[in-house]
């Protein structure tokens, strides 16, 4: 399987559709990319239960649903739905052009509702990953919108500015919104940094950024299972923050902080509704994981 990482967060957003009517996040489509592989991955995932949890009693439905709900699903739906509100206000307020890094198999372009379709919409991705994307999207009987476009690049190499200030459907003088969830968690510093460094140069006034993170406090066995499932996905997290520090990070390039969620700020925020809706399975945001949402100054 091609990037294990990203497939598992499309099954779970794809499950939790699939499961609840009242979801933390809607959607329909990650099912479609994923194919033969959503059974695949849900199998896998239900035979690992004792790694999740050793004591547990039940049938093989009621151990992936555990799986899912505990671990899977928390990070992705939270993510997702905290950004695409944001973009949608920040549409409202001129955003033009809509950038995700490392898009893995997000599915919002296909999925786009009419307030976003003047943006225009650039998936950054390994060049593997977006040749996999696309062939899914074909296999689905989906198309691809005339507003989005795929740049294969890899975001550690010097290039990666070059090719998107070369694509004539780019400007750097229009507002950007720019998502990065999902990939903070993977870059050292350092090239964490040079990311942020580049951003601030490449984006005007009243861009935004978008991005979830790994924090030092709160860290738990949730997390642990977190780095174990990425370590034997080939995928080893690379770094943690203070909250403090990712503000200083985000202020240093005059990225000023405009929302800033804890765990328990996103349970709240995002997952009361579900809960409401869902008692016999609450879910929580994932712990130690901050949410920020920053604007170019």
């Amino acid at each position: 399987m091609n990037n294990m990482t990203a497939l598992v967060s499309a099954f779970a957003r794809a499950y939790h559709t699939e499961k609840y009517t009242v979801p933390i996040f809607s959607d329909p489509i990650a099912g479609m990319l994923l194919g033969e592989d959503y059974q695949q991955i849900a199998q896998t995932m239900a035979q690992g239960i004792r790694f999740f949890a050793p004591d547990f009693q039940g049938s093989e439905e009621e151990a992936l649903r555990l799986i899912v709900d505990r671990q899977l699903s928390p990070a992705p739906l939270g993510r997702a739905a905290f950004a695409e509100r944001s973009l949608k206000t920040a549409v409202a307020l001129g955003t033009e052009q809509y950038l995700l890094f490392g898009a893995g198999y997000d599915t919002f372009a296909l999925r786009q509702p009419e307030w976003a379709q003047k943006l225009q919409i650039f998936e950054l991705d390994l060049p593997e990953s977006v040749a996999d994307k696309q062939q899914r999207i074909q296999k689905a009987g989906l198309s691809i919108p005339e507003n989005t476009f795929y740049l294969p690049m890899d975001l550690s190499q010097e290039e990666w500015q070059k090719i998107l200030l070369e694509h004539k459907s780019f400007s750097p003088e229009k507002r950007s919104f720019c998502s990065l969830l999902g990939l903070v968690y993977y870059l050292p510093q350092e090239a964490f940094e040079n990311l942020l460094d580049r951003l601030q140069d490449l984006l005007p006034e009243g861009s935004a950024l978008v991005l979830d993170y790994p924090m030092k406090q709160g860290e738990g066995q949730q997390s642990e299972k977190q780095k174990a499932l990425a370590q034997g996905a080939g995928e080893p997290m690379k770094a943690v923050y203070e909250q403090e520090e990712m503000e200083q990070l985000l202020s240093r390039r005059r990225f000023g902080l405009y929302e800033h969620l804890t765990p328990k700020e996103m349970t709240e925020q995002y997952f009361a509704l579900h809960n409401k809706a869902n008692p016999q399975h609450p879910m929580e945001a994932m712990e130690a994981v901050g949410y920020c949402l920053a604007v170019k100054k």
